[in-house]
This record gives structure tokens, sequence and C-alpha cells, in this order.
């Protein structure tokens, strides 16, 4: 799921990693608005209330939004280096630092986001907002940018597009990585609905701890695939 990439991933990798990536970034992004009422998993709607708010001359306001999209490119930029740092060493566990800090992230606000939510709510979006920048830079550099996970607007756009082509793309071949795409596409969707769903339910009965089912579910993400691949050694070693 996480450590197979390039040539390697298959269809089944990247839905494993979107439906758990996605569900994460429903959870995260529902917790979030709810929590702090500001998007949390995004920046393109903040980019147009930083331009409202300077044309205003709210300039501290503008450099609060202006934070915001910064974190989330902050989160992005330190995923990406991390990534690129630890493979100049060793192309194996490369997704690991950045999957364990976005982990510690969502159960620092789930443990410490209900004593500073009214205090200081743009901790709670800047923290946010990085952690889904690192998300979605390490998606992108892991799936070789098929899977995108923490908005929507890109994947309804493409799914639009596709599901117009099947009406016009006749070989079988095509039609195969077509439906491929389509299936990847309405997972990501899919997941994203659904961990909202269920950040909104329970966030109205343990409020931001709801995180911390997002953090435990990247982590067991990370177990899963230590243990599959501890397993494929051993069957290795057992059939040589």
């Amino acid at each position: 799921m996480f450590k197979h990439q390039g040539k390697t991933r298959t269809l089944s990798h990247n839905l494993q990693i979107a439906s758990l990536l996605s569900f994460v970034a429903g959870i995260v992004n529902v917790a979030g608005f709810l929590a702090v009422q500001k998007l949390t998993t995004n920046v393109t709607g903040h980019f147009a209330f930083f331009v409202d708010e300077v044309l205003k001359l709210n300039f501290w306001n503008g450099f609060v939004y202006f934070l915001y999209i910064f974190f989330f490119f902050l989160g992005s930029f330190v995923s990406s280096y991390l990534v690129e740092l630890i493979s100049q060493k060793t192309e194996r566990n490369i997704y690991i630092l950045p999957t364990s800090i976005e982990i510690l992230i969502l159960l620092a606000i789930g443990v410490f986001g209900s004593a500073i939510q009214f205090e200081n709510p743009n901790i709670i979006a800047c923290s946010l907002l990085f952690a889904m920048g690192l998300q979605n830079s390490l998606v992108t550099k892991i799936s070789n940018a098929t899977v995108r996970t923490t908005h929507l607007t890109g994947l309804f756009t493409d799914l639009g597009i596709e599901l117009s082509q099947l009406f016009f793309y006749t070989e079988t071949e095509k039609k195969k990585k077509l439906y491929s795409s389509i299936k990847l596409r309405l997972t990501i969707i899919s997941f994203f609905f659904i961990g909202g769903i269920l950040g909104g339910l329970l966030y109205t009965k343990i409020e931001l701890k709801v995180l911390y089912i997002a953090g435990v579910t990247l982590l067991l993400g990370l177990i899963y695939d230590y243990l599959k691949l501890k397993i494929i050694r051993l069957n290795r070693k057992l059939n040589h």
C-alpha cells in the first residue's frame, strides 16, 4: 500500500491507500470545520478569503489566511523533503517518517485541542493544514500523482471527464484503463464522505477526540504494511 512506488504499484495498491487516506481526510475535514469553522484539508477557499481581507485592508485577517495557505504548503514541502532525504540512503520505508509526523499531529490535536479550541483556534487550523499537506504530498509522490485525497474539486472534475469518455472509447484496453481510473476516483470520494459522516456524528459526542480515529487508522495502515512485508519475506525464505 505505502511501500510500492513507480512501476511496482498496481490498482489494488492505489485503491488501498486511497481508501485509507481519504477516510482520514474526511474525518479531519469535518472535525476541523466543526471545531474552528475553517477548512483544514485544502486551501482553495482560503486564497479567496485572503484576497478579500487584503482588499478590505484587514491585513491581520489576511495574514491569518496566508498562514493557512503557508502551513499546507509547508507540510507538502516537509513531506517531499523528508522522502527525498531518506531515499538517498534507502528506498525502503521512506513513507514512515512523514506519516508518523501526521499521526502525532492528529493525536496531539485530539489530546490538547479542546484546551486551545476557543483561545487559539488558528493553532488547530494550521496544525491540521500542515498534516494534510504532509499527506497530500506523500500520496502524490508514492502514487505518481494518481491519488490525491485531501480535497474533491479535481476529483469530481476528472470523474466527469472520464464518465463522458465512456461514450466514445471503444478499444478494450482504453476502456479497461478508464474503468480502473473511475473506480479509483469513486473510492476516494466514497471514503472521504464516509470519514466525513463518521467524523460529524462522533464530533457531537467526543469533539476533537474524533481525531484519535484518524491517527489510529494511519497507524494501523503502517502496521498492516509492515506485517505484510514480513510475511512476504518469510514466504520467500521458506520457498527457497
